[in-house]
């Protein structure tokens, strides 16, 4: 299937590194033995200060793009860039967290964190009291930084391993499944945070394979599917081949749905043969407060009154012709 993309991004060395996206990768590829082709002429474009969803089931190809992004995996052909850069100067203006946090269970968070930040051999060591109490005050663990991480619920573990990545200034942050595992109160914790380290002006790059987790949280997204590219763009584009329905719950079907009519709405039609079934219609660019004012105006007793958007699910199902697991 032919990738539908929505959002064009600038070709490598076009412009200064500072006005090129945070990522671009062109016809990236990884075959293994055998002949498997796990990613197949990957074209990604990540806009800076944007949250990226990389969206698609598990074995989508999704973790072994990241892997090759971050030069943990050498790519069978194409190529990608980090921030405008040579991947060898980008990798320091770079976090990540690939396959899940690994720490020492009786150390403290803090602990933990020291540890990290010993290994980075350009982090000086006469900052690293600073920089890790940065770290965990930016991810809100403060108060358990003296607490051994074995005692962590599954969100403070995730939010430790989003603090590692944060060590340094990083101007992209790249995050492998990161709500993986986790309950709703977690979910919600490092959904949060996400949303905190971007309006900090930090590009996001968070894969996933929840549809409601990508669309909650992102500004844009790419869609896998088998390891190739159905579809990029921003969140509102990727929704732009169907139009908003206004539905109506009321009683008074016949006048609603001459209101509607006369106001210009498309496929205006009642939703069920019985008069409290309501009516519904396409919105276009009729903005709902006056369609629900037209209607009270004009003595239709209103209800209930909802604008339905397309979901992701239903930009994926209409792009692929099939759905997959949106709950993991």
């Amino acid at each position: 299937m032919t990738a539908v993309t929505l959002d064009a991004g600038a070709p490598f060395g076009a412009a200064p590194p500072s006005a090129r996206p945070a990522i671009v990768t062109r016809g990236l590829t990884k075959r293994f033995r055998g002949g498997q082709v796990a990613v197949d002429a990957l074209d990604l474009s990540v806009p800076r200060g944007s949250v990226y969803g990389f969206l698609g089931p598990n074995g989508s190809g999704k973790t072994t793009t990241i892997r090759m992004l971050l030069g943990l995996a050498a790519p069978t052909s194409g190529e990608h860039e980090l921030l405008g850069l040579p991947l060898g100067e980008a990798l320091p203006r770079v976090g990540a967290l690939v396959e899940g946090p690994a720490f020492y269970p009786y150390l403290s968070g803090e602990a933990n964190l020291r540890r990290f930040d010993a290994a980075d051999p350009t982090a000086p060591p006469a900052t690293v009291r600073r920089r890790v109490a940065e770290a965990l005050d930016r991810v809100g663990l403060t108060a358990a930084a003296g607490k051994r991480y074995r005692t962590y619920s599954l969100g403070m573990r995730q939010r430790l391993a989003i603090a590692a990545a944060l060590l340094g200034p990083r101007e992209l942050l790249i995050l492998d499944e990161p709500t993986n595992g986790l309950d709703p109160q977690g979910t919600r914790e490092v959904r949060s945070l996400v949303k905190q380290i971007a309006a900090g002006g930090t590009t996001v790059f968070v894969s996933s394979h929840l549809l409601a987790e990508v669309e909650q949280m992102c500004t844009h997204a790419a869609v896998m599917r088998a390891g190739r590219l159905v579809a990029q763009g921003s969140m509102a584009s990727l929704g732009g081949g169907q139009v908003p329905r206004v539905r109506v719950r009321t009683p008074d079907t016949a006048d609603a749905l001459r209101v509607l009519r006369s106001l210009g709405l498309a496929d205006v039609r009642a939703d069920g043969p019985e008069p409290g079934d309501g009516v519904s219609a396409e919105l276009g660019g009729h903005a709902p407060e006056r369609v629900n004012a037209a209607l009270v105006g004009e003595g239709v007793a209103v209800r209930g009154f909802a604008v339905e958007r397309p979901s992701l699910e239903d930009v994926f199902v209409r792009l692929t012709g099939e759905g997959f697991d949106v709950d993991g």
